[in-house]
């Protein structure tokens, strides 16, 4: 029977709308207050309505409205700083937004109530009819000014569904917005981002065993990597794009293979009689960390790729099951899915501590993804039998994103699109 695989860019259909649900905050969440904007009711109603769901969802704000203050002031003068340090508020944010044509703008202030100064003045100016996307650069110019990170709104999650076909999905990061990239009678795995995030790599099994896809998202074009009658499974790409790490099966084994992706050349890494796979690139690109069962048990082992036959070294000694590694963007730790007892949870080390921190406490949780900025981690979990994907902050809020229909599974996180 053929297989057949339809192709749908920028597709308006939602096969399966994910709808994000904050399950725990922070012990100490910043206090803001988020006033309305000033300018068409219609429009400041979307835009702040995005902005204040977007910084609600990252479990690290208590957000007050106009009907919690005292006073709602609109412009500097009309500030009465001791109205909001009665409701012990931290952040005060006010804006305007700027009707031109099809293009809006927003321009937002945003004062520290306790120093009582403002610390932020910015304008930012929106793509034609695309106002959830301004107002995610808002929010994380209002997330960044506040905690001093890189604010994550505006990124993408790409993921799989399935419900009838296997779907692979891209979305906003509060889930909306989801577009169609490929459907498929078969399975899709392991899909990722190229580092700009103009291209995403995958496994599908459309000719009945897996093979590795390069798919651009603006034109929807894509081709089979390496034209062979083996399997091949697990791509990551390098840090600049030009490689992707692989895992073959040569020689009947599972071994890391690194493509070289203008010349289609292979360099082996690994040559152990071990399955070796689920490889992927630290963030300058001097080395590689994979999962291995050469000591026995799943395990995370690393390649100096800067040092002439450079031999795996083990990483992870805490239990009998530790696999499917990323390493954090600032380079520091490490997470994966760690065994602890009869549980599957997602874990973080750092490379300056020798313990584990278990971030999860679901009995099954896999396929763990960071967000370019470090401080979230999106990971697949079965909740009552069905598989939604979650999420937790390393300052420990949690989150889920349950779809409306089907299951969800293998998320990845983009770069920073802006």
């Amino acid at each position: 029977m053929n297989r057949v695989i339809f192709l749908l860019i920028f597709s308006n259909i939602l096969i399966s709308e994910l709808i994000l649900e904050v399950t725990q905050g922070t012990d100490d969440p910043y206090r803001v207050a988020l006033v309305t904007f000033n300018g068409d009711a219609k429009t400041v109603n979307e835009i702040n309505s995005v902005i204040r769901n977007n910084l609600i969802r990252s479990g690290e704000f208590n957000i007050f409205e106009d009907d919690d203050l005292l006073s709602l002031p609109k412009n500097e003068n009309e500030i009465i700083y001791n109205d909001f340090k009665i409701l012990n508020i931290d952040y005060l944010v006010f804006g305007e937004v700027f009707i031109d044509g099809n293009s809006n703008s927003v321009e937002y202030k945003v004062f520290d109530i306790k120093r009582g100064t403002q610390v932020r003045n910015s304008t930012v100016f929106g793509i034609p009819n695309r106002n959830r996307q301004l107002a995610h650069y808002v929010a994380d110019g209002i997330y960044e000014e506040i905690t001093g990170i890189k604010g994550i709104s505006a990124t993408k999650i790409l993921y799989v569904t399935e419900k009838d076909n296997f779907n692979l999905v891209i979305s906003d990061a509060d889930g909306k917005n989801e577009q169609l990239l490929l459907t498929s009678s078969e399975p899709i795995i392991s899909p990722t981002w190229s580092p700009d995030s103009k291209k995403v790599a995958y496994v599908s099994f459309e000719t009945g065993m897996a093979k590795v896809y390069i798919q651009d998202i603006a034109s929807g074009e894509r081709e089979i990597v390496i034209e062979n009658s083996k399997q091949i499974s697990s791509p990551a790409w390098s840090p600049d794009g030009k490689f992707l790490s692989l895992t073959m099966y040569q020689d009947g084994n599972a071994e890391i293979y690194i493509l070289n992706l203008k010349n289609k050349n292979l360099t082996r890494l690994t040559n152990h009689y071990s399955i070796d796979t689920e490889s992927v690139w630290s963030p300058r690109g001097t080395k590689i960390m994979f999962t291995s069962g050469r000591s026995g048990s799943p395990q995370l082992y690393e390649i100096n790729l800067r040092k002439f036959n450079s031999k795996p070294k083990r990483i992870t000694f805490d239990g009998n099951y530790n696999a499917k590694g990323s390493y954090l963007p600032n380079n520091e730790g490490i997470v994966f899915v760690h065994r602890s007892k009869d549980q599957f949870q997602i874990a973080l080390k750092y490379f300056n501590e020798n313990f584990v921190r278990t971030l999860t406490n679901s009995m099954m949780d896999e396929s763990p993804s960071i967000s370019p900025n470090g401080n979230v981690i999106v990971y697949a979990v079965k909740i009552n039998g069905t598989g939604m994907l979650a999420g937790v902050t390393l300052s420990g809020a949690k989150f889920i994103l349950p779809a409306s229909e089907g299951a969800v599974r293998e998320p990845s996180w983009s770069s920073f699109l802006r």
